[in-house]
């Protein structure tokens, strides 16, 4: 219900730049620049200083910012109340999630969510863990789903479930016939890695750290942020990657890549976060605990297929 164009003024002041601020709130830049002449034509004063690439708030700027947060959060507010009144859940609900989570878990929760309730529109961004954690914590997103625990204060954590992280590689791969394997055997040969970030990443570092192994001590054959692409390269042989167990099932079954355990073995967590000091309406709520119990139920299906 809150003004179209405070809305707009609010992602332009927050983001800095009318590019973020209309990738946001899935708009184009010229219709964000519409929406802000409009809102100081209507006030009859200049709310935004635009110069050498950057944007600053004028006082009046500073002025309408400070009441658009307090209107902008009351509307909201109005909006879950009246649907709780309602009991039925509606709204836009804005997810973050990685890589692995949106390929491999969020359809089937997503779309046992929509049958219970239709009038919900899940809006989905997808990123690695880090930049999810980063998007909720800055209160873009009202809830994200990540594969690291953050210790940031500024987000509430749900531990939800765990998946096993394995070694992935070609069937005539040399690394293939072992049923298990520790980070010295995994020495000499060469890794398909992920982007900066990948919360598998940093958690492959810590394996091999745990061991006294550096990552520059294994040759790197690429760093990838696309799973699709970090699965094709292990099974045409050009090394070894690690994947969760959920993303290369099928793979494996199917005979393309062979999938071995670790030791010790070695987990990703699932995570389900919202921001901790933010007005949570029952919609927020009712996702975080559906996302929960729905991640720990596929996660059980998973290792018991295994």
């Amino acid at each position: 219900m809150a003004d179209r164009r405070l809305q707009v003024f609010h992602a332009v002041a927050k983001h800095g730049s009318f590019t973020r601020a209309a990738e946001h709130l899935f708009m184009t830049q010229p219709a964000v620049t519409f929406q802000i002449k409009q809102l100081e034509e209507h006030f009859d004063t200049r709310l935004l200083d635009r110069g050498h690439g950057k944007i600053s708030l004028t006082p009046a700027g500073e002025l309408v910012l400070a009441y658009a947060e307090r209107i902008l959060g009351l509307s909201e507010e109005l909006e879950s109340r009246v649907s709780e009144l309602t009991d039925e859940l509606a709204g836009t609900l804005n997810i973050g999630t990685s890589t692995t989570i949106a390929a491999y878990w969020l359809p089937q929760l997503l779309e046992g969510f929509k049958r219970r309730y239709p009038r919900v529109v899940p809006r989905v961004v997808v990123g690695n863990s880090q930049l999810t954690v980063d998007r909720v914590a800055a209160r873009d997103l009202d809830i994200g789903l990540i594969e690291i625990v953050s210790d940031q204060s500024s987000i509430e954590r749900r531990s939800a479930a765990r998946d096993e992280l394995l070694v992935i590689c070609d069937p005539t791969y040399p690394l293939a016939g072992r049923t298990r394997l520790k980070a010295a055997d995994l020495l000499g040969h060469p890794f398909i890695n992920r982007d900066s970030g990948n919360a598998i990443r940093e958690i492959a570092e810590e394996f091999f750290a745990a061991a006294g192994i550096q990552l520059s001590e294994l040759p790197i054959c690429a760093e990838l942020g696309s799973l699709a692409t970090v699965k094709h390269l292990a099974a045409q042989g050009m090394g070894f990657a690690i994947a969760s167990r959920t993303a290369v099932l099928r793979d494996i079954r199917e005979g393309r890549l062979v999938g071995i355990s670790l030791e010790p073995a070695l987990y990703t967590p699932l995570e389900v976060i919202v921001p901790r000091d933010k007005f949570r309406s029952r919609l927020i709520n009712t996702f975080a605990d559906y996302a929960c119990e729905q991640l720990a139920r596929m996660a059980a299906e998973g290792e018991k297929a295994t």
